[in-house]
């Protein structure tokens, strides 16, 4: 186990004790001494895998269940079934308080804590399916025996705690106590694990002491500061939290859209702006929008959510809406050189919706890849960590690259949706060098303006001046944008 500034290790576990010894370089170290438990997590996606792997990391017991037959064999063979950056040797250091499992009852019989981590799965009307929740905690009023705290880690709407806690309290099969608690999570893919360690708050909500100090005893080695509150409130937390990030990028590239019209620079002007400790640097980065599991959910089912008590959020239908609109920025512009996208072979930069996971969930990547498909493009996808979605999602219709030179190799135009590192240090003059034309459009600003110019690029990016000339079409010509042919899609 890591220690930031020196050295941490587990030197003593037994049945309900973890011994830590900690030391900072060559000072006196310190012993902390805390309650192990058995805890039972119910979904093994990001959120369920990350929390079980961190908390046997502490030295509790914990046993995964899953009701996915296949993920459950890869995880007992050694395997990871999801890209997240430090969670495999996180898993194997652990395996001893480790079980996975699609059978239950031996979960939930003896836990003294389940984590329910399922999916909630967006809906038509922006609301979520709360499907698997619901059928964890019928399954937890089933076969639990003895007296337990049910955690919600799930997003949930709130008012969905309280429920829970009735229905387990009406359905009990045996004569148990379930203290329910909201204790969402607020992990990134690619930064899950250093999330959970280093989280900058724990969100407790809940309705007594009891459950109050059992969180607080299984959260105590990591030592982290809490929140503690009511359920709603927590579960408000959560959606608060993570809308105020969809905000916060959808503003950065209103902004960006404006600086494209005035000459101005976003990066400056992000920099200016970040600077400023009322703002913060973070999610100040102009690009095509957000995607993912979480933000375009949660953004819609805050909406929904507070629909359904006849109030419209109109700030954040605004972020959905400039979302919506900004990840087709990449094709709007390169419409304005090419024109017309059929027999043109298009080279996709990143399918991920963000470095550092393979997640394509939301991603702006696979939503223009499908349209240039439907509007006869030759598309060639490369990604480090997503190829296996890419080829399961559009079959023959893409080529799946394993090389950055083979996906831009005699290519009409680059489109770069994802800033992986492979991309930032990718030599510029390789554009130039294997590309029928060097025609790059940025989606993430990965490189340097006049550093493209000079190495012979027509470098579009977003919020920037432009590099390089245009291929006998002014970039001002009234060409059809994506945007206004919404309704072909």
């Amino acid at each position: 186990m890591a220690h930031v500034g020196g050295r941490t290790e587990i030197v003593k576990i037994d049945k309900r004790f973890a011994i830590m010894s900690t030391s900072d370089y060559g000072r006196k170290g310190s012993i902390k001494v805390w309650k192990t438990m058995n805890i039972a997590i119910a979904g093994t996606g990001y959120v369920g895998l990350v929390t079980a792997a961190c908390l046997a990391d502490k030295g509790h017991s914990v046993t995964c269940v899953d009701v996915n037959a296949e993920k459950i064999r890869l995880l007992n063979d050694g395997a990871i079934p999801i890209y997240e950056p430090g969670l495999e040797p996180l898993i194997e250091r652990n395996r001893a308080r480790l079980r996975f499992a699609t059978d239950d009852k031996e979960a939930y019989r003896e836990a003294e804590v389940i984590m329910i981590a399922v999916g909630t799965p967006p809906l038509p009307d922006g609301s979520v399916r709360l499907n698997d929740v619901w059928e964890v905690l019928r399954r937890i009023a089933l076969t639990a025996e003895r007296d337990c705290l049910v955690a919600i880690k799930s997003t949930v709407p709130v008012g969905t705690g309280d429920e829970a806690a009735r229905f387990l309290a009406e359905h009990a099969r045996h004569r148990v106590r379930f203290d329910v608690v909201s204790n969402p999570e607020f992990l990134s893919q690619g930064t899950a694990v250093r999330d959970t360690l280093q989280a900058p708050r724990i969100v407790l909500g809940v309705d007594s002491d009891r459950a109050e100090r059992a969180m607080k005893e299984l959260y105590a080695p990591f030592a982290l500061p809490y929140v503690v509150t009511d359920r709603k409130s927590a579960e408000m937390i959560k959606y608060a939290a993570n809308v105020f990030l969809a905000l916060k990028i959808s503003y950065i590239n209103e902004i960006a859209n404006v600086c494209e019209l005035t000459g101005a620079d976003i990066e400056a002007v992000a920099e200016g702006i970040g600077m400023d400790p009322r703002i913060g640097r973070r999610f100040l980065r102009a690009g095509v929008g957000y995607g993912g599991s979480c933000l375009p959910k949660d953004a819609n089912a805050l909406y929904a959510l507070a629909a359904s008590y006849g109030y419209s959020l109109k700030t954040v239908w605004a972020a959905i809406d400039v979302n919506e609109k900004q990840k087709w920025k990449l094709i709007d512009k390169a419409r304005s050189y090419i024109g017309d996208f059929r027999n043109q072979t298009v080279a996709v930069l990143g399918a991920a919706f963000k470095p550092g996971t393979d997640d394509v969930r939301e991603s702006p990547a696979l939503a223009n890849i499908e349209w240039l498909i439907a509007e006869g493009a030759n598309v060639r996808v490369w990604d480090p960590a997503a190829l296996g979605h890419v080829a399961r999602r559009f079959g023959d219709a893409v080529v799946c690259c394993q090389t950055i030179e083979d996906a831009i190799r005699n290519a009409d135009v680059c489109l770069i949706f994802t800033e992986w590192p492979a991309v930032l240090q990718f030599d510029l003059g390789r554009y130039k060098a294997l590309m029928n034309t060097p025609l790059v459009v940025d989606g993430r600003n990965c490189y340097d303006v006049k550093q493209a110019a000079a190495a012979g690029l027509i470098y579009e990016s977003i919020g920037r001046p432009l590099a390089g000339g245009a291929l006998g079409v002014s970039l001002h010509a009234p060409v059809t944008t994506q945007g206004e042919t919404e309704g072909g899609r």
